[in-house]
């Protein structure tokens, strides 16, 4: 049952260096650290994302005569239901058609 459970946290910690892959305590000590850093990074990748985000959409909309915030604004009174991530990829791959949704809350 003992080198059961040793080779279950071995196994996990394959590829890993130096006493890492191969001590069992060390090898623990590795699968605790790295099972929190996976917790803690899907949620920063969350953030890092959002911010990618807000970054591409004030970048095209400064071309047009907007600020950032002034944009978010505009969409919400005009009912706009787009979310970031779209406006983002709008902004980045249809520049003609985000431009029309900017026009569109200018006017």
């Amino acid at each position: 049952m003992k080198s059961k459970h040793r080779r279950y946290i071995l196994k996990q910690t394959k590829g890993y260096r130096f006493g890492r892959k191969s001590k069992e305590r060390v090898a623990k000590e590795a699968i605790k650290h790295a099972g929190a850093y996976a917790f803690r990074h899907r949620r920063a990748k969350k953030r890092e994302y959002r911010n990618l985000f807000t970054l591409r959409i004030n970048a095209a909309v400064r071309d047009l005569g907007f600020s950032y915030s002034k944009f978010m604004g505009a969409l919400k009174k005009g009912g706009v239901a787009l979310d970031r991530k779209s406006l983002s990829t709008l902004a980045k791959d249809h520049p003609d058609t985000f431009k029309r949704i900017v026009q569109q809350l200018n006017a």
